[in-house]
């Protein structure tokens, strides 16, 4: 399934780059802050980046507005890192890019999509 689903997803990495002016690899962190605010750390597991790669997309966006860094309330050695503003706008935007099904996913009946869709819901849940 990964290989089916990566093999043809480089028209929407173009598209999502192209309308949000990212690399990918800023797209990836973005995303995650979307759904809340996380420590370093917490974006290099979740964005599967090393923590030098980590330090520079946070800097990077940092410096185009589109994050802050704050004090995390529960550990103050530790900073928690949100979107700003303009980075819930880009999210906002990469969101609007059009995110066909891959083509090997046409095969399928409405069914055996129905059916997909029910486990890869169930799997999300976890």
């Amino acid at each position: 399934m990964t290989a089916v689903v990566f093999d043809n997803r480089d028209r929407w990495r173009r598209d999502v780059v192209d309308a949000s002016g990212l690399p990918f690899s800023r797209v990836r962190v973005i995303r995650r802050l979307a759904k809340r605010a996380m420590t370093a750390k917490q974006i290099a597991e979740a964005a599967t980046l090393d923590a030098p790669a980590t330090t520079v997309a946070l800097n990077d966006l940092e410096d185009r507005g589109l994050i802050v860094r704050e004090a995390d309330p529960t550990n103050r050695r530790s900073k928690l890192v949100s979107l700003t503003a303009r980075g819930r706008e880009v999210v906002a935007r990469i969101d609007e890019v059009d995110d066909p099904a891959p083509h090997p996913f046409a095969a399928l009946t409405r069914a055996e999509l129905r059916t997909l869709e029910t486990i890869l819901v169930k799997l999300a849940a976890d």
